[in-house]
């Protein structure tokens, strides 16, 4: 009989707890209910639970049941994600590669203050203060930890250097680093000028008007414009970059999204100092976002040429807001059109990104990488340019000119050396052996005269690789000659002239590249290339009565 007391208590007990969480709040019941839930595991749950571990853990799993752009940022990861695209950092101011368990330096930025103690490229860092950066639990991760910091903070760096029997120590103190989004420019013939664009981050524009007035005093009179492999960024970067080729009054994009202050509308207000200047858009499946925003503006308006093959497909926009506790969300607030009214965003299922993450797997299973016609195209989303030429809404920018991925000179072989990251390794072996002779060199032209002759490097790659548990197969070596004597000169002119000499230096054997200087030299479009102001401002007006 005296469980039934002890039972009645129990209900009173609880009904009190209950109405403290349910009636002494007046929250909206969406928050109310999520309070109430908190509260209960922290105060009733059987284990301890730290509640923010609980909760960064639930910060982005409830953003990942929206679209696979939005994104819940901690706080401890915000600035590594955003740095590189605020255009500077702080910290010692070198690019490196880790090879053989070792912290290698292979550029020492301009000006920054890595070159102001004197390190040099082909340094190896052993130490940075106390923490030892060599061995098998050296990782990128770690030389970022360590070499990155705050503005005026010293760092001592034990180096070893070649020419020095023993280590020596630098103390360097950080700084501002330029985050460079062009990573090359120059002149692939003597018209044609080439700038490639890394990312959008808040100096493209001015890095990349700056190259394109460069080119132009050196006798560039068309433009090639390399966006492959580059995610996006700042959108109203893109903007600008476009603006320079557009004449006044055209449409760039515009965006639609459920708050007024998330609808917008570009149309140039100036007409572009390259206006007159033919151009050349090269894209990938991995171009998105801003780089799309750029290519679908030139496409659109019939202002030239895309070559390549179709990109990415991203067309949300995402809003970055900084928390309280300094974490940040990535919020998609709109969607992107391009000129002619179309969204490149690909088909996504909310909350579920597993099919979103292998589209561009399944793109190579159906062999869209080798072959235009593989590509689906979706015939109910059609659109028109100004001029009436076809274009395709949904699953990224479909080229004007198709280049598929080249599989020249891949074998076994070549895999197999690759794979073992022993390419990488001998450029290095060789880079460090004709550094101090080929950093004079001014140009590729050069560089070339003073590297051993391509037979003298491929057979010193066969026996490194050899040496190091790839036997000679010649066969294939002689099917991957080329492939790999490209990448050897190029990677060896990174490490000793630079990251635009890599580019440059690829470029020479690029087909995508070839088949864009081969449209401008050709005067081969489907579009106007050159059409007039007045013809511009008539397509924009049509583009604008249709949106």
């Amino acid at each position: 009989m005296l469980l039934l007391p002890l039972l009645f208590a129990v209900g009173i007990a609880g009904g009190i707890l209950m109405g403290r969480y349910f009636f002494t709040t007046r929250l909206d019941p969406r928050e109310q209910k999520l309070h109430t839930m908190l509260g209960m595991i922290e105060e009733q749950y059987v284990d301890e639970v730290d509640m923010d571990s609980l909760l960064e853990q639930l910060y982005p799993k409830l953003l990942s049941l929206l679209d696979p752009h939005s994104a819940y940022i901690p706080a401890s990861e915000l600035q590594a994600v955003t740095e590189d695209l605020e255009g500077s950092f702080s910290g010692v101011g070198v690019s490196f590669q880790i090879l053989n368990d070792t912290v290698n330096i292979i550029e020492v930025v301009a000006g920054g203050p890595a070159e102001k103690v004197g390190l040099l490229p082909g340094d190896k860092i052993l130490k940075a203060d106390s923490v030892d950066l060599t061995g098998k639990g050296a990782s990128n991760e770690m030389v970022f930890k360590n070499l990155r910091g705050q503005k005026g903070t010293s760092v001592s760096l034990l180096i070893d250097r070649s020419t020095s029997k023993k280590p020596l120590t630098y103390d360097v103190v950080r700084g501002d680093v330029p985050v460079n989004s062009v990573d090359a420019d120059y002149l692939l013939n003597d018209t044609i000028g080439y700038v490639k664009v890394s990312k959008f981050a808040r100096t493209t524009y001015n890095e990349f008007h700056q190259a394109l007035a460069g080119l132009r005093l050196d006798g560039a009179r068309n433009f090639v414009i390399d966006l492959r492999g580059n995610s996006g960024g700042y959108m109203d970067q893109a903007i600008l970059m476009a603006q320079e080729f557009l004449p006044k009054g055209c449409m760039i994009v515009y965006t639609k999204g459920k708050m007024p202050e998330f609808q917008s509308i570009a149309i140039t207000e100036e007409s572009g100092q390259f206006l007159n200047f033919p151009v050349v858009v090269l894209m990938d499946e991995y171009s998105a976002s801003a780089s799309e925003i750029f290519a679908g503006a030139i496409q659109d308006n019939d202002r030239g040429l895309v070559v390549g093959r179709r990109s990415f497909g991203k067309g949300l926009v995402q809003n970055q807001t900084i928390l309280p506790d300094s974490s940040g969300v990535r919020l998609t607030i709109a969607r992107y059109y391009t000129p002619s009214g179309r969204s490149i965003q690909k088909d996504y299922k909310a909350g579920g990104s597993d099919g979103y993450d292998l589209d561009i797997s399944n793109r190579f299973a159906h062999g869209e990488f080798y072959s235009r016609d593989s590509i689906r195209l979706d015939e109910s989303r059609i659109f028109y340019t100004g001029t009436g030429r076809k274009v395709y809404g949904g699953g990224g920018i479909m080229p004007d000119l198709f280049v598929p991925e080249d599989t020249t000179g891949l074998t076994s072989y070549y895999l197999q050396v690759v794979n073992a990251g022993l390419i990488q390794k001998y450029a290095y072996k060789v880079a460090q052996s004709y550094r101090e002779v080929l950093q004079n060199a001014r140009n590729l032209t050069q560089f070339n005269k003073v590297l051993p002759r391509d037979n003298t490097l491929l057979e010193g790659f066969v026996e490194y690789a050899a040496a190091n548990g790839v036997p000679a197969r010649w066969y294939y070596i002689r099917k991957s000659r080329q492939l790999i004597l490209s990448q050897l000169k190029a990677i060896i002119a990174r490490d000793t002239l630079g990251y635009s000499a890599f580019v440059e230096m690829l470029n020479q054997s690029d087909p995508t590249v070839a088949e864009a200087l081969r449209a401008l030299k050709a005067g081969e479009s489907p579009v106007l290339i050159h059409p007039t102001e007045e013809e511009f401002v008539e397509a924009a007006k049509k583009m604008k009565q249709k949106n």
